[in-house]
């Protein structure tokens, strides 16, 4: 039997605000920089949805620790001048999350403070204060399930109960390895053939989640009979 859905757990970056495409913007600069040419498919594939940690892996492997360092470095304040000058939310996003009557949190492989900055930014981080999670805060970021499950539990929801708003492979991955439903927002930089798969719904506007989300709400005699 269906659970009924009880909590919406949102990515932040490129799913609340309109971040991914910087964020690609200067890795493919910094690799020009420091000598990993890369193009914005192989910037998708390799760091969307991953945390710093392992992205900074990647770059050590590739590049060495200390160009890892300097590219760490180097990215922390080229995407934070960035933000600061041209981040906005993801278009129709303030819109979806009026509509939503569901409680809601944000699961992030970003840390809390590159989230202070962005969701601050937007004035987005008021409405999750509270409600928002890092992987920093677990052993395995994305595609493993740990943070999905952390904020689960965090919130007093059964992962079941779940679902999860995600724009990245690794993303669609962690949701489905967790137990949870998901929409894979297509909107962004990656896509649409990467995020979909089993119980992931794929979605272009961001407008039509809250439609969405209540179309996967069982009826409502299952879900008396379930309580």
């Amino acid at each position: 039997m269906i659970k009924p859905i009880e909590l919406v757990i949102f990515d932040c970056d490129g799913v609340l605000v309109d971040s991914e495409r910087i964020a690609a913007r200067v890795q493919i600069t910094l690799g020009a920089e420091l000598g990993w040419p890369l193009t914005e498919d192989e910037v998708v594939n390799r760091f969307i949805g991953r945390s710093h940690a392992a992205i900074h892996e990647q770059v050590a492997v590739q590049l060495g620790p200390d160009a890892a360092a300097v590219w760490s470095q180097r990215f922390e304040q080229l995407h934070r001048e960035a933000v600061d000058a041209e981040l906005a939310p993801i278009d129709g996003l303030p819109e979806a999350l009026d509509a939503l009557t569901l409680p809601t949190c944000v699961a992030s492989s970003g840390s809390h403070d590159k989230m202070r900055h962005t969701l601050g930014r937007t004035g987005l981080y008021e409405r999750f204060a509270g409600c928002i999670f890092s992987s920093t805060e677990v052993s395995r970021g994305k595609p493993a399930p740990d943070l999905f499950l952390h904020a689960a539990q965090q919130m007093g929801v059964d992962p079941e109960a779940c679902v999860v708003v995600e724009d990245s492979q690794p993303g669609v991955h962690a949701a489905r390895a967790a137990g949870m439903r998901a929409f894979g927002y297509a909107g962004g930089l990656t896509p649409a053939e990467r995020l979909e798969g089993h119980d992931t719904v794929v979605f272009y506007d961001m407008r039509k989640l809250p439609a969405l989300i209540a179309g996967l709400q069982p009826p409502l005699s299952q879900a008396l009979l379930k309580n």
